[in-house]
């Protein structure tokens, strides 16, 4: 729509230019918007003033039409396409997907229960896919799980809600139990937050 909108003036031959812009300025209460359009009706009238006199073998009306048709046509054309993204997406929203985004977000689900499931079925080819571990090289995609097991500090800040100082409190929790089960067990043994328990279960793995 917004291209539409924005090549009226050239497909009008300039003849809707005037009024392409003032509907824009209603439409937006832009003050730029109704100077524009000001200033197009004001050539808009000028060229209808001319008009009648172009067959009376005037050179210089014919060239004054030409001069305005142009500036109604392609020079209002081009203002119109230089500002449709500010007339129909002032907030500039249009770039955003939000299939797209969301899409995402359930393909990283996916991945992480299809992780978490291998994790529990094979501890051991866990650890070697890097499962949970985002600071070894690795080629197996998690969809962002952390091993609270065998993460150092700095990774299981990338948990929701962990800072650096429960980082440390879970590395030295874990390394005084021996590990975590879940991550109720996890929040009840560091002394976590109870509103961490479910972010944590949805990115937290436990790999023994």
């Amino acid at each position: 729509m917004s291209v539409t909108w924005a090549a009226l003036p050239f497909l009008t031959l300039g003849y809707a230019t005037p009024f392409t812009f003032a509907a824009a300025a209603l439409w937006r209460r832009s003050a730029h918007l109704a100077v524009a359009s000001l200033a197009y009706v004001g050539i808009f009238v000028l060229l209808l003033t001319l008009l009648p006199d172009i067959d009376k073998e005037q050179g210089g009306t014919s060239s004054a039409v030409g001069v305005l048709t142009f500036l109604l046509s392609i020079v209002g054309c081009g203002h119109a396409f230089l500002i449709r993204r500010k007339v129909f997406d002032p907030d500039g929203l249009s770039g955003v997907d939000n299939e797209a985004a969301i899409e995402r977000v359930r393909r990283q689900r996916t991945l992480r229960g299809r992780a978490r499931e291998l994790a529990a079925r094979d501890p051991g080819l866990a650890r070697e896919l890097g499962i949970g571990r985002p600071d070894l090289p690795r080629q197996y995609n998690d969809g962002g799980l952390i091993d609270v097991n065998h993460a150092p500090a700095e990774v299981l800040t990338m948990l929701p809600g962990v800072t650096p100082e429960l980082a440390i409190k879970i590395e030295r929790v874990r390394n005084e139990t021996g590990g975590f089960m879940s991550a109720e067990e996890l929040a009840a043994l560091a002394g976590l937050p109870p509103t961490l328990t479910t972010e944590l279960g949805e990115y937290a793995v436990f790999i023994r």
